[in-house]
């Protein structure tokens, strides 16, 4: 190779290194949209909106966590016959993007149905789960964001994690789920849905 062109080589490289972290952001979440379009939406919503029992809302959620996920349900380390097979062939540059997008997206709480329920959930969720998920619930690269979660998708989380059901996540969730009582998972989940 040429002089010349060989700098225009190393000229080609350090631009592509040079690239704005905002321009690799907007095309990642370009491509996130692209999958939630074709494969998302229709269970967790176009903004991870998800109001149903059987989907978690993915809105604010931590976009490492979500990658996790991702790449659990595609290796069949956390097993769902419906999430395994949307995940199976995402490259890992697709589930960091998506949950680059997932994390963007406002997480609105919701309203306590029952504020006295709530409140007893507040003093459970002090008692049991501050240390690891924090005082506002909003998780971290490697537990989930709780806060604004529907508080049915919460409550069938913690009932598979107190059966071993659920077993790709910290073992610790197993053990303390297991010491709740079903009014105590309620109480729970009904606290952490009407969470900012």
């Amino acid at each position: 190779m040429t002089r010349p062109a060989l700098l225009a080589a190393a000229l080609a490289a350090a631009s592509g290194l040079l690239a704005s972290p905002a321009a690799a952001d907007e095309a990642a979440l370009e491509r996130a949209q692209q999958v939630v379009s074709a494969r998302c939406f229709l269970c967790h919503g176009a903004q991870g909106e998800s109001t149903a029992e059987l989907y978690p809302r993915l809105a604010g959620q931590n976009p490492v966590y979500i990658a996790k996920q991702l790449a659990n349900f595609a290796s069949g380390e956390r097993r769902s016959t419906t999430m395994q097979p949307m995940a199976a062939d995402l490259t890992p540059q697709e589930r960091s993007a998506l949950g680059l997008y997932f994390s963007r997206q406002k997480s609105e709480p919701h309203p306590a149905s029952d504020p006295r329920l709530a409140g007893e959930g507040a003093r459970l969720y002090a008692e049991r789960c501050i240390a690891c998920h924090g005082p506002r619930a909003h998780g971290s690269e490697t537990l989930p964001r709780l806060a604004g979660q529907v508080a049915s998708y919460l409550a069938a989380q913690l009932r598979s994690f107190g059966a071993r059901n659920r077993t790709n996540d910290n073992a610790v969730m197993q053990g303390i789920a297991a010491q709740m009582t079903e009014q105590d998972i309620r109480a729970v989940a009904e606290y952490l849905s009407g969470l900012d």
